[in-house]
């Protein structure tokens, strides 16, 4: 059996397709450990989901595109990770790296290379972040999420493997979504979403349409930490949380429409669970432009449609879900067409073939 090393992190989806790897590495008898920040969401997330998995911190910089008096001190950060994730793994001895990406993941797939350890990454968003661009050149195999990215990247390294979707996603309980939620089964549910950290216009927006949408549907709003609005937490028909952890999959299992950001994992998941979306992706102030990317993606595809957020108005957001309605049989026919790729079984057995060969 291997000893693997999983890193990865900075944001939820850096994080997800490693949650799901790293119990099957262990079902199948391998050691396994996690390298990330020493205060990233990647610490809690492994924490409070695989508390008996050894986590390893490491000193770490962020990865700027933009000129930043910051970037020179991060540089140094990176150095120092660099030598902080060499020290761990030369204790632990590994026989194999898999990288999940974000700007935590270059020291250790770095640091793997000097030691001649085998290192496989992952890109979940159509086009390739920069942490991976850099952490390619110290790889042996680069697996993508969408099809297209393949032409972005050097043939020889890239392989399209398709989303990896948690296996609990479907096994959400109704009871307990309309109990959690205090909903009836006889109004479609709309799921609203703004990522880890909320947004404010988002919610705005929902919040000042609310008259409106409540005459079509009972609304979960997931307002992120410190957003929620005490003046409507009694609104019927109306369940806001700041964030939802263990029970989002029974939420999940009652909703009929979402709107939510464009992260690749997360739009993988509404296709897989034939939840019409639509997506209002982090624009380029907020972001590289992948959300954008992956949002335009799902929308030619027909899984749902997108705004963007610089152009999001209540009454935009209003017709696009009465159009969402007028085609929802036509929106779930494609996703019925989309197969999904490898099973988390498939996918860990591919790392251990391309890794170790």
């Amino acid at each position: 059996m291997s000893k693997i090393a999983f890193t990865g992190g900075g944001t939820v989806g850096h994080v997800s397709v490693n949650l799901s790897l790293i119990p099957t590495a262990i079902e199948q008898g391998h050691e396994a450990f996690y390298i990330g920040s020493k205060n990233g969401i990647e610490k809690e997330m492994i924490a409070s989901q695989l508390p008996n998995i050894t986590y390893h911190s490491i000193s770490s910089g962020k990865l700027r595109r933009y000129i930043s008096l910051e970037n020179i001190k991060d540089v140094f950060k990176v150095l120092k990770g660099i030598l902080d994730a060499r020290k761990v793994l030369k204790k632990e001895k590994p026989d194999l790296l898999f990288s999940k990406g974000g700007f935590v993941s270059v020291p250790v797939v770095i640091a793997a290379r000097s030691l001649k350890i085998p290192t496989i990454i992952h890109e979940s968003d159509l086009t390739p972040g920069l942490a991976n661009k850099i952490a390619l050149k110290f790889a042996k195999k680069i697996y993508t999420t969408f099809e297209d990215t393949v032409k972005y990247l050097p043939q020889d390294k890239a392989d399209f493997v398709g989303a990896t979707v948690r296996e609990d996603l479907k096994s959400g309980n109704k009871s307990r979504g309309y109990q959690l939620t205090n909903f009836s089964n006889d109004k479609k549910v709309l799921l609203v979403m703004g990522g880890s950290l909320g947004s404010r216009k988002l919610n705005e927006i929902i919040r000042g349409n609310l008259d409106g949408l409540l005459k079509t549907y009972q609304i979960i709003h997931l307002t992120g930490k410190g957003l929620l609005d005490e003046k409507l937490q009694d609104r019927e028909g109306y369940s806001q949380f700041e964030f939802v952890k263990d029970d989002l999959t029974d939420l999940l299992a009652i909703t009929d429409t979402v709107i939510s950001r464009a992260g690749a994992n997360a739009i993988y998941e509404f296709l897989s669970l034939k939840i019409p979306m639509l997506l209002i992706p982090l624009g380029l102030d907020q972001s590289r432009g992948d959300q954008i990317d992956n949002a335009k993606n799902f929308a030619k595809k027909g899984f749902g449609s997108y705004i963007m957020e610089d152009e999001l108005t209540e009454d935009k957001l209003a017709k696009q879900l009465i159009d969402i309605e007028n085609n929802r049989d036509t929106i779930i026919e494609q996703m019925n067409s989309y197969k999904e790729s490898y099973t988390r079984h498939d996918l860990f057995d591919k790392i251990i073939t391309d890794a170790l060969q």
